[in-house]
């Protein structure tokens, strides 16, 4: 029990309804008389980032089913208490009143319109329903969907069944082997299906129209030439891997880094190259002068700083004809991978040139360069 500020009455959190099914466990906190704005606008506090996907996934399918809208907000507020149990974090206090206080609203309305005899069974019948109308359809239409509404199948799939597992948990209640195969394939998607900025760069969306621009398959197809790249035994070879894929297993760089900086280099060779030939060839291959126009100009400051501390470049490129676009490519992918990883070093050049330096030392005692 908590007293308001300034004198006034006591208040206190409602108590939830008693549920058969499953129980809400909580803590006492402290409730005023909260907007729905807090909740249905999802200003999640940063401390529950982690619930915001479920939360949209309720709103998403509330219409369709109100039961398992409930159901999702339910584990919402499940996993939000076990992030902060105490509810130190800011706004916590606020949000996990608000949604408690609807999930009792809510709770006997919806359990009165629930098809099936059970929650676990109603989740596994909206998640078949769900696989078979917005996946197992987009994927059987002739131009392979829109990416974007496949993309957003799969992230709400995910997260049905990640809410369908808690609820049969609590009911002892086996997942079906239908469901747990269907799962099992929009997991494989979604690894592949991942967001982009302006390339979408997954084995299934060859046919998209930027793709298809003959400057951003030249570069491509480049970046992707990855022949003679000692990659680590314990790597997981994966389908279109490149080079900046290498060059995340040798340094550890990160995901998201990675895929930006990926799409950075791809737009910069392809734009220089098309300025090299505005009428390119049917089987395009990145011309020789649009990587070096692209490589003087992200190491021109590079080179002035080891002339400034009189040092000797560590750039240097092999002997083989063949070899010398792929190394020039592993340059400029170190080069911009640093550069993305630097947050505010991104700012200092001297830094960045003195890291890249030493790694480019690394590199050639290491592998060989």
């Amino acid at each position: 029990m908590a007293s308001s500020s300034r004198g006034g009455p006591d208040q206190s959190t409602p108590t939830p309804q008693p549920q058969p099914q499953r129980r809400i466990m909580r803590t006492q906190t402290a409730a005023g008389n909260l907007g729905e704005s807090i909740f249905d606008s999802e200003v999640v506090p940063s401390s529950l980032v982690e619930i915001a996907p479920i939360l949209r996934v309720a709103n998403e399918v509330e219409s369709g089913n109100p039961r398992v809208a409930y159901l999702c907000r339910f584990y919402a507020f499940e996993k939000a208490h076990r992030l902060d149990p105490t509810s130190s974090g800011r706004g916590v206090r606020q949000f996990k009143t608000a949604l408690l206080q609807r999930l009792e609203r809510e709770n006997d309305p919806t359990l009165m319109g629930r098809v099936k005899k059970s929650d676990a069974r109603e989740m596994q019948s909206f998640y078949q329903h769900y696989y078979k109308k917005y996946i197992q359809a987009l994927q059987n239409t002739a131009d392979k969907a829109d990416r974007a509404q496949l993309t957003k199948a799969y992230q709400t799939a995910n997260v049905l069944f990640e809410v369908l597992k808690a609820v049969n948990l609590t009911q002892s209640v086996e997942v079906d082997r239908e469901i747990l195969e269907a799962h099992d394939k929009v997991a494989e998607k979604t690894e592949i299906y991942v967001a982009y900025n302006i390339l979408p760069l997954d084995p299934d969306s060859a046919n998209q129209a930027i793709m298809r621009y003959p400057e951003i398959q030249a570069a491509v197809f480049a970046l992707r030439y990855t022949r003679g790249l000692p990659w680590p035994k314990d790597y997981k070879k994966k389908k279109d891997e490149d080079i900046l894929d290498w060059l995340q297993a040798m340094f550890g760089f990160q995901k998201d880094n990675v895929a930006n900086q990926r799409e950075h280099l791809i737009l910069l060779l392809a734009n220089v190259h098309i300025r090299q030939f505005p009428k390119p060839d049917q089987q395009p291959k990145l011309d020789e002068r649009a990587l070096t126009e692209v490589m003087k100009k992200l190491f021109k400051n590079y080179k002035k700083w080891c002339k400034y501390l009189d040092r000797k470049s560590s750039l240097w490129l092999p002997t083989i004809q063949q070899e010398v676009q792929q190394r020039k490519l592993l340059y400029m992918g170190l080069y911009l991978l640093i550069w993305g990883e630097a947050a505010n070093l991104r700012f200092m050049p001297e830094c960045l040139c003195y890291i890249y330096h030493h790694d480019l030392l690394i590199g050639k005692r290491g592998w060989k360069w």
